[in-house]
């Protein structure tokens, strides 16, 4: 027979255990409704209610004229709820779509995984007639939907896709980086402005607040919509940029591998960046197809690659002013000094060449014709160390800073850079001459090269170049300006007035080699260049600026493998620059440069 106090003690343990659980479930009912209550309670108010996000209108951008370059048009964008969607259908989806089913199902897993019961897009900027397939199966399609969403748009013929930029959607470690501006699907600045001003273009999202029940079906608006966010739109940019000089200058380099930059040298506004090849901006408006994108990569013209910020040729005889100038400031050489050139100069065992016997040539006419046997004795006397230093003082070897991004320092080379790579004391006085005619190891972009034009028309007054004017904000409706960098070169202005003499007659006089560029009844300043290649025909350059006494435009053009500058880099300028002016082109062009109508828009 038991024991009745070994009962008793049993049933006291038992009851021990009962108690220990039950303060246990109790403390954690008080930590749950007293000290979690704040985290906890916004869960439970996220599984009745349900923001629905709205994307704002992007930002648009207008030229300095006031004109419309890039608009937005409404697009229809398929989006799948994944809490709704039977995965059944994802065959279906994926016929009507055009889509692989994987990649459906792959979109789906991220959005279960992100809010299974937000709706997820899958395609963007369907056509009528996928349109009229989802409505005609929307009852079979549970929880696919289309809402209207934006696209980029260009309605002038100024394509300007280096400059521009494209959108594509965000990646997924942004999303978790900035939940708070970013979804998935969402689209975000990738190249160019549309990614140096993402922050102000994108504008905010708007939420509409609505009350879902357990199985996530819509049982109205919340709090009657009091509670809904408004949607903030993209701010404005207004672009240096003119519309009708960037079209003119892409429509000249068709065809052709090259740039041109034209700059205000007011105040470092871009006028015109262009860089050919280029590529269609419509192609880039969220997820690119493959075909697409490995079309654009594989191109052996580069096409995405801009030629204007992003080259490091050698500049040729475009250069020769910056030397001319730091030999006149340091005092190596007078007004006066001048060369006999006989066509070529002997430096130890080589002869460097000149294209033509200028004979007796003073420092204006070794501009204007262009002799190199002046420029490679005034490199021997004035030195490395000296050009360099010039050299850096007009922006070469380093980034100018302009606002679209991608850029190339450039090479300029230095006493440090030769040591380093030829050896210390292994490099000789021979090294320097090719130096003093733009050859050797300089390497320059035309961006470098339409700033340094800048400064010879602004007499040293270097502003730092910009695509964007002024922001308007959306919400105060107020213009921004960008602020505006500048330094000084500090140079006597009678050797500037010298160096732009020469540049002067380098256009409108006799013997000049860039005649070309020439316009009637403006007095264009310039200098051309030839720089040679080692891997094929001759780069053409051409620098220069105008008016000349009050100027309004700077600008460089490149010609990659093309011969002489003064052929085909001049004439180039010289209609960029006289469309600028004047607001058409009257100038006669060479047969091998075509130009087309700028002056009608493709708006619709």
């Amino acid at each position: 027979m038991a024991d009745p106090s070994e009962y008793t003690g049993r049933r006291a343990i038992f009851f021990w255990i009962i108690g220990a659980v039950f303060c246990m479930f109790f403390g954690r009912l008080i930590q749950l409704q007293v000290l979690y209550q704040d985290e906890y309670g916004k869960k439970s108010e996220e599984n009745s209610i349900r923001p629905i996000a709205h994307d704002p209108i992007r930002g648009y951008m207008f030229d300095r004229n006031g004109t419309l370059i890039v608009d937005n048009r409404p697009s229809y964008t398929v989006s799948v709820t994944p809490s709704e969607f039977h995965e059944s259908e994802i065959a279906a989806l994926a016929e009507i779509l055009q889509l692989d089913t994987a990649f459906i199902r792959e979109r789906l897993i991220k959005g279960k995984i992100y809010n299974r019961f937000a709706p997820t897009k899958v395609k963007r900027d369907i056509d009528f007639k996928t349109l009229s397939l989802l409505e005609e199966n929307r009852g079979k399609l549970p929880g696919v939907d289309y809402q209207i969403e934006s696209k980029r748009y260009y309605p002038t013929k100024a394509k300007a896709s280096h400059i521009f930029g494209y959108t594509k959607e965000v990646s997924d470690k942004l999303v978790q980086e900035d939940p708070d501006q970013y979804r998935p699907g969402d689209l975000i600045g990738a190249t160019g402005l549309e990614a140096k001003y993402e922050p102000y273009l994108r504008g905010q999202k708007g939420f509409e607040f609505i009350t879902v029940n357990a199985r996530g079906e819509n049982l109205g608006a919340y709090n009657e919509g009091k509670s809904n966010i408004a949607i903030k739109e993209g701010d404005d940019l207004y672009l240096a940029i003119d519309a009708g000089v960037q079209a003119l200058a892409e429509s000249l380099l068709t065809d052709k591998r090259g740039a041109v930059v034209a700059i205000d040298p007011t105040t470092g506004g871009v006028i015109a960046i262009a860089s050919k090849p280029d590529y269609d901006l419509t192609s880039f408006g969220g997820v690119t197809p493959p075909e697409v994108w490995n079309a654009l990569n594989t191109d052996p013209m580069k096409p995405m690659f801009n030629r204007a910020t992003m080259t490091r040729y050698q500049p040729g005889s475009t250069y020769k002013m910056l030397l001319a100038l730091a030999a006149l400031q340091e005092g190596v050489i007078p007004t006066s000094w001048a060369v006999n050139c006989t066509g070529g100069f002997k430096f130890g065992n080589h002869i460097f060449k000149d294209l033509h016997v200028h004979g007796y040539t003073g420092m204006v006419e070794s501009i204007q014709r262009s002799c190199n046997v002046y420029y490679y004795q005034l490199m021997l006397k004035t030195g490395f160390e000296r050009w360099t230093q010039y050299g850096r003082e007009f922006g070469f070897g380093a980034p100018t800073g302009i606002d679209i991004g991608e850029e190339n320092s450039g090479l300029l080379p230095s006493e440090e850079y030769y040591d380093r790579v030829y050896g210390k004391g292994r490099w000789t006085a021979g090294y320097l001459v090719s130096l003093g005619i733009g050859q050797g190891e300089l390497g320059v972009s035309p961006l470098q090269m339409a700033c340094y034009a800048m400064a010879l028309a602004n007499k040293g007054h270097y502003f730092r170049p910009h695509v964007v004017d002024k922001i308007r904000m959306k919400d105060t409706k107020e213009l921004q300006p960008v602020p505006i960098e500048s330094r000084t070169i500090q140079i006597n202005d009678n050797y500037w007035n010298i160096v732009r003499e020469g540049m002067y007659r380098c256009v409108n006089s006799p013997g000049g080699t860039a005649g070309l560029a020439r316009l009637p009844g403006i007095d264009v300043a310039g200098k051309t260049g030839t720089a040679q290649n080692p891997h094929g025909k001759d780069h053409a350059w051409f620098i220069g600026f105008a008016p000349m006494q009050n100027p309004k435009i700077a600008i460089c053009v490149l010609v990659e493998n093309a011969g002489f500058g003064g052929v085909f880099a001049a004439p180039i300028a010289g209609a960029c620059i006289e469309q600028y002016l004047t607001g058409m082109v009257t100038k006669k062009l060479p047969q091998h440069i075509e130009v087309v109508d700028t002056t009608k828009n493709d708006i619709e």
